[in-house]
C-alpha cells in the first residue's frame, strides 16, 4: 500500500506478505513515539502474544528524532536517533511477536500540525486495511502534545471510515498522565497478568531512552503494580499488574460528539465525586 511519507516503513517480523500481515490484525495501537506502544498497549500485546487467533499491530507516527539523550547517546544526531529508535522498535516487534510494525516517520511538528491531513489519510488507509476489533490510542488527557495530536488524528481517521469497518472498541491509554483520576464507572481496567518478563523485555529494548536518562523500565512496571494495589480501597488485590484506559468508542461512532466535551464530562464526573465525598463529612 502507498503511504504519504516516502520514509515510511512496514516491518513484518515473521516475514509474511504485508497484505496478509495487515489483514490478520485483531488488536492495533496508534502511538506517537517508539516505546509508547509497549507502555500504553501492553494489554493488546499480551492478548496476542503467541496466540494464532489474535494478532497485534503497532503504528508509530513520529520519527523519534527529537528524543532526549544522555550518556553514550549524548553525541547522537537527530538522524542517528531516528535510525536507532526505528531499529529498537523493530526489535520490540520481534520480541512481542507483532503481526506488523508500521513506522510512519513524520516529524513531531508534522504530527502536531493541524493542517497535516497526510497523517490522517495514512491512518484511514491502515484502519481499512487492518480492520482491527480493538484499537489502543493515547488518551486525550495526556500531557504530551505529540501524544494528544496523534490521538486526535487517529480519532478523526476512525470517524471517516465506514461504520462496518470501525473497531468494536477504542481505548485511550496511559503514558504521560495516569488515568487513576477517572471515576470507577469511567475506567476501563486491563489486567496485565502476573508475568512481568515480557513487559520488561519489551521496555528494555529501548536502551536509547533508559540509558539516556528515562527509567521507563522502573516507572512502567511500578505504575502497573501501584494501580493494582490502589485501584480498590475496600478489597484485597484482585490483580498484580493493571493499567487503566478510557473507552473512546462513543467518539468514533458519533461524529457530532465533541472530543473536548467528552473529556469535560469525565473531568466533571471526577469533580462531582470529590465534592460529594467532602460534603458527606462537613
Amino acid at each position: 500500500m502507498l503511504l504519504k511519507n516516502k520514509e515510511s516503513e512496514i516491518y513484518i517480523p515473521d516475514g509474511i506478505q504485508i497484505e496478509e500481515a495487515l489483514k490478520r490484525t485483531t488488536h492495533l495501537a496508534v502511538a506517537a513515539h517508539q516505546d509508547d506502544t509497549e507502555i500504553m498497549a501492553f494489554d493488546g500485546i499480551v492478548k496476542c502474544y503467541r496466540n494464532k487467533e489474535n494478532w497485534f499491530t503497532s503504528i508509530v507516527t513520529s520519527d523519534g528524532g527529537g528524543s532526549p539523550r544522555k550518556g553514550k547517546f549524548s553525541s547522537y544526531t537527530a538522524k542517528d536517533m531516528k535510525e536507532l529508535r526505528s531499529v529498537e522498535q523493530k526489535i520490540a516487534a520481534e520480541i512481542g511477536g507483532y503481526s506488523a510494525q508500521i513506522l510512519l516517520k513524520y516529524t513531531s511538528d508534522e504530527v502536531k500540525n493541524t493542517l497535516n491531513f497526510d497523517l490522517i489519510e495514512d491512518l484511514m488507509n491502515l484502519f481499512l486495511e487492518t480492520k482491527p476489533a480493538i484499537v489502543y490510542l493515547h488518551n486525550p488527557a495526556d500531557k504530551h502534545d505529540t501524544h494528544v495530536a496523534t490521538a486526535i488524528k487517529a480519532i478523526k481517521a476512525l470517524r471517516e471510515i465506514p461504520d462496518d469497518a470501525k473497531p468494536k472498541k477504542v481505548y485511550g491509554c496511559e503514558v504521560w498522565r495516569d488515568l487513576d483520576w477517572l471515576g470507577d464507572k469511567d475506567k476501563s481496567i486491563f489486567d496485565l497478568g502476573s508475568d512481568d518478563k515480557l513487559a520488561l523485555d519489551l521496555i528494555n529494548v529501548f536502551e536509547s531512552q533508559i540509558s539516556g536518562g528515562k527509567r521507563y523500565d522502573l516507572g512502567v512496571i511500578g505504575r502497573r503494580k501501584a494501580h493494582a494495589t490502589f485501584s480498590s480501597s475496600h478489597s484485597t488485590d484482585a490483580a498484580t499488574s493493571i493499567a487503566f484506559g478510557v473507552d473512546l468508542t462513543p467518539l468514533i461512532y458519533d461524529c457530532s460528539m465533541s472530543i473536548k466535551e467528552f473529556m469535560d464530562d469525565l473531568i466533571n464526573n471526577f469533580r462531582t465525586d470529590v465534592r460529594d465525598r467532602i460534603d458527606r463529612f462537613l
